[in-house]
């Protein structure tokens, strides 16, 4: 009889203990669901009031775009090309995402925008400088050849030259006479790409240590020929053809200049000029009198910032 109370006491605590776990478990599950639902009844009223109070409130609306850059590209343009629209809410406008629309833009070097509460916006633009061009020919669809102008900037980054539309001031007699590299490598011309290729990159160099050396504004430089994978071959305004070696430009610029001041004593200017060279520096002479002069150098203007509201 005690051995049968015993397992009976023992049953009875048993199922007492499982009612009890099962109790906690129901507590735990029903605390943990309701705040689940209590956390996203939260976040929708949180989200309903950001929505209200911020991304829907008109006092947020965009009512002014302001445009700074430093280049020639219209500020309707560059408007049109942020993709935001007067009257979007201000606070709900992905920033990251007006730039990188921006940025996309071959003539765009770099952008940045800011909110000005409680209705404004500001754009920033700096932009590429163009500073030689690639002509290449294509067939027209009517007939004929056509030329199709690339245009690189100093580093390298390929563009298509703006339409009038697209620029706020006209096309100045520089801009329109770039340096024409020849020999490069037509698969490598993808708008907003940059051209890797050593040869084009020497080229780029020789302009811009031309456009800070005395031969600047004396002689134009016409098309630079980097077919060669060892040399630059340079064709001025005036019809002298000169070869460069791709490595110390500047010194090369200097004798450069030298031999163009002794054939001027001599009422001579260079027919050919070999700089690659390093010792005799081999030179054919032309009659001065049958040479045109020196057109205006298309060097990166020095641009101020345009601010348009």
């Amino acid at each position: 009889m005690g051995r049968t109370h015993d397992v009976l006491d023992v049953k009875l605590r048993s199922s007492q203990v499982h009612a009890v776990r099962m109790r906690i478990v129901a507590i735990v599950l029903g605390v943990s669901f309701g705040s689940v639902i209590g956390l996203y009844v939260l976040w929708q009223a949180s989200e309903w009031t950001l929505r209200r109070l911020l991304y829907e409130n008109a006092s947020f609306a965009i009512q002014q775009i302001e445009v700074v850059t430093d280049g020639v590209i219209s500020p309707d343009q560059l408007r049109r090309w942020s993709g935001v629209r007067v009257g979007e809410n201000l606070l709900a406008l992905d920033l990251m995402r007006v730039k990188r629309e921006l940025e996309l833009m071959p003539a765009i070097q770099s952008a940045s925008v800011e909110r000005l509460l409680p209705g404004g916006l500001r754009i920033r633009v700096e932009e590429r400088v163009p500073v030689a061009q690639i002509n290449v020919p294509r067939p027209r669809a009517g007939g004929g050849i056509e030329l199709v102008v690339f245009q690189l900037d100093a580093a390298g980054y390929v563009m298509l030259p703006l339409d009038p539309r697209q620029r706020s001031v006209p096309l100045n007699q520089a801009e329109d006479q770039l340096p024409v590299l020849s020999g490069v490598n037509l698969s490598e011309l993808q708008p907003g790409r940059r051209i890797e290729s050593g040869r084009t990159q020497a080229a780029l160099e020789l302009i811009a240590a031309f456009a800070g050396s005395p031969l600047a504004g004396v002689v134009e430089l016409k098309r630079i020929d980097i077919a060669s994978p060892d040399v630059l071959v340079v064709t001025t305004g005036q019809g002298s053809e000169i070869t460069l070696g791709m490595q110390s430009l500047d010194q090369q610029l200097f004798r450069w200049r030298g031999v163009q001041e002794a054939g001027l004593k001599l009422n001579r200017v260079i027919s050919t000029l070999d700089l690659a060279v390093s010792n005799n520096v081999p030179v054919r002479w032309m009659e001065a009198n049958s040479v045109p002069p020196a057109g205006p150098q298309s060097g990166k203007p020095q641009r101020k910032r345009k601010k348009d509201v």
